[in-house]
């Protein structure tokens, strides 16, 4: 995959792992949601998956007493992960934590697997990478927030500039991990 579309996964994976642990299909993590989502942007959230104002209303009166059916608790955990990953971004809390107070992050980039290519098309032996990002993250969750993927992919050929020789080769990756 492109770099950028590979920034996209790993953020969403630290912004998923940064809110409610448990499942919406248990008492506990369905109340907690539905609490996290109890404001106007929330109720604007769950009606963007499609839950009826009526429903949304039911819901939010009997927190704990009413049990939704499986494709509600589908979309109740939909509007809340939607609504989590635009406050983490509005409130600043993204920028700051990949920022680091200006120390950046850590990130390891782990290039095509080339084993089931033709030994023909293969690139030389290219090696797993770890460098240290500073000063791309405010643009990087800007993008994110915009889901604009040209802008990703421009951030990712910055990311990789600093490889040098071996910029070309990570170009395409089959993943990154952020130490975040």
């Amino acid at each position: 995959m492109k770099g950028g579309e590979a920034l996209v996964l790993e953020l969403n994976r630290i912004v998923y792992s940064s809110g409610i642990s448990s499942p919406v299909t248990s008492k506990r993590g369905l109340s907690a949601r539905l609490r996290y989502l109890d404001s106007p942007a929330g109720r604007e959230a769950l009606r963007a998956q499609g839950v009826p104002p009526r429903t949304i209303r039911s819901w939010m009166k009997n927190k704990g007493k009413i049990r939704p059916t499986p494709r509600s608790l589908e979309r109740i955990d939909a509007a809340y992960w939607s609504r989590r990953r635009e406050n983490l971004i509005r409130s600043g809390w993204l920028k700051r934590h990949l920022n680091n107070k200006g120390q950046g992050r850590r990130m390891e980039i782990y290039p095509v697997d080339q084993s089931q290519m033709d030994e023909r098309f293969r690139r030389p032996t290219v090696s797993q990478r770890s460098i240290t990002v500073r000063y791309v993250w405010d643009d990087l969750v800007d993008a994110y927030a915009t889901r604009n993927a040209d802008l990703l992919d421009e951030i990712w050929d910055d990311v990789i500039s600093d490889l040098d020789s071996d910029y070309n080769a990570y170009a395409y990756v089959s993943s990154v991990g952020i130490a975040a």
